[in-house]
């Protein structure tokens, strides 16, 4: 891989793990934040920073400029917003208008970082790149967002030649979650002691590092206009919690909470978050989303791309380890 790279949500969680894959492979890198934003993920790194926004094509054209590749890993990633509108306008529009300008600034080659949210699901089995999913299937703004916006990519490239590959992470965990994700939160709570109950669903959870290294794969690797899924191991959310027990020395939760109850609690919480500006950790999107379990297959990105991934195990300890160390586990 040969080029100066533009990096978008480099000063997030996946952004960051693509930026330290780059740099480690001795690529030049620009990366796009917005301004005032939190560059914690990016302060030590030998990366140039471009200010600019999703919502100003014109700063996108510039940081662009003199750029061979770009990664767009950029995303409002929230399970509840206040506001989906502006979801919408970061996650669609957006994408649309940093697309535009690698069009027009004539970039060779572009990885858009979709997400497994997009596919749709195979109760008792994984999904793949081919399972059938349209825009009614998709529970909540980000979601939404998320399968208009790779549907927007699909469409430039057939239209207008955009030379894009579309990876679609599934549920990343590891070192640099800042914010974090609503996973990083579960972890979190999971490690501290803080979940005593769980529902009956499932995630495929992989390794940040993993899913960075599947980016610079499909790069170098992945066929213009196809799209890959870069997961990990599939594992019930029962799992998962007594994965973290077993990390951390705790105790695993042993109820099992119906979904029915949980709505009006959830109702609630997203009720309070409106008042307070807090991020419900109960929210009926989450709700909804829980019905199933999604579990995803990697194969296509093993079989085209050479993609490996590390076991959940070592996932989930490298994510606890990073939030103990980071002071967020109690």
């Amino acid at each position: 891989m040969t080029g100066k790279y533009l990096v978008t949500g480099a000063t997030g969680f996946v952004g960051s793990a693509i930026v330290r894959a780059l740099l480690a492979r001795g690529e030049t890198v620009c990366v796009l934040a917005r301004p005032g934003s939190n560059r914690h993920n990016v302060a030590s790194l030998k990366v140039a920073v471009v200010e600019g926004r999703l919502e100003d094509e014109a700063s996108l054209r510039r940081a662009m400029h003199g750029c061979a590749r770009l990664i767009h890993a950029a995303a409002d990633y929230r399970i509840w917003v206040p506001d989906p509108a502006a979801m919408m306008a970061a996650n669609v529009d957006g994408t649309r208008a940093l697309m535009r300008a690698a069009l027009a600034e004539g970039v060779e080659r572009v990885v858009y970082t979709s997400s497994v949210a997009t596919l749709g699901h195979v109760e008792g089995g994984s999904a793949d790149e081919d399972t059938p999913s349209t825009i009614a299937d998709k529970v909540g703004p980000y979601k939404q967002s998320k399968f208009l916006a790779e549907e927007a990519v699909r469409r430039m490239v057939a239209e207008d030649g955009l030379p894009a590959v579309i990876v679609n992470p599934s549920t990343p965990v590891g070192p640099g979650d800042v914010k974090p994700t609503p996973t990083g939160r579960m972890i979190v709570e999971a490690a501290s002691g803080r979940m005593p109950a769980y529902v009956d669903t499932g995630l495929n959870i992989v390794h940040v590092e993993d899913v960075a290294e599947g980016h610079l794969l499909a790069m170098e690797k992945g066929r213009v206009g196809e799209r890959y899924i870069l997961g990990g191991d599939n594992m019930s959310l029962a799992g998962i919690l007594a994965e973290i027990a077993r990390i951390t020395g705790g105790r695993p939760p042993v109820m099992k909470l119906p979904r029915a109850p949980l709505y009006p609690l959830a109702v609630a919480a997203e009720a309070w978050a409106r008042i307070s500006g807090k991020e419900p950790f109960v929210t009926v999107d989450g709700l909804r989303m829980s019905r199933w379990h999604m579990f995803f297959s990697s194969a296509k990105a093993e079989r085209e791309l050479g993609y490996r991934h590390r076991s959940a195990h070592e996932a989930l300890k490298a994510a606890v380890e990073w939030f103990q160390a980071k002071g967020d586990v109690s």
